[in-house]
């Protein structure tokens, strides 16, 4: 019976074709230069836009041979929890709030939720 079994390939494992008369992309070669002594080449297609900063291996921006640096974006500095509730409450609504829980902490009314767990 193994005689007459049916051979094959496996379903997308492999490529039946060949790379004849298969022309690969125009490109050339980038060279960066990191701040910490590593040069590196990226190639890039000829119809790319080249960027003058990529990411080195060791994280730093590399920049590249040819390019000066461009000038960095103006950011927005992160929003923290405090300027978020700011956003919601004024100072004066916040002071209210501090006092009912207070009240509700000395009342004997709110306890710890970890002591009634434990």
């Amino acid at each position: 019976m193994s005689d007459r079994s049916m051979r094959g390939t496996r379903l997308g494992a492999q490529s039946l074709e060949n790379d004849t008369g298969i022309q690969p992309a125009a490109r050339h070669l980038v060279t960066y230069h990191c701040p910490n002594d590593h040069t590196f080449v990226v190639p890039l297609s000829v119809e790319a836009e080249i960027p003058a900063v990529w990411e080195c291996r060791c994280g730093a921006e590399a920049l590249r041979e040819d390019a000066e640096r461009p000038p960095r974006k103006p950011t927005r500095p992160p929003r923290t929890h405090w300027d978020m509730l700011m956003e919601r409450r004024t100072t004066a609504e916040l002071e209210e709030l501090l006092a009912e829980r207070l009240e509700l902490l000395r009342s004997g009314r709110l306890t710890n939720q970890r002591r009634r767990s434990a």
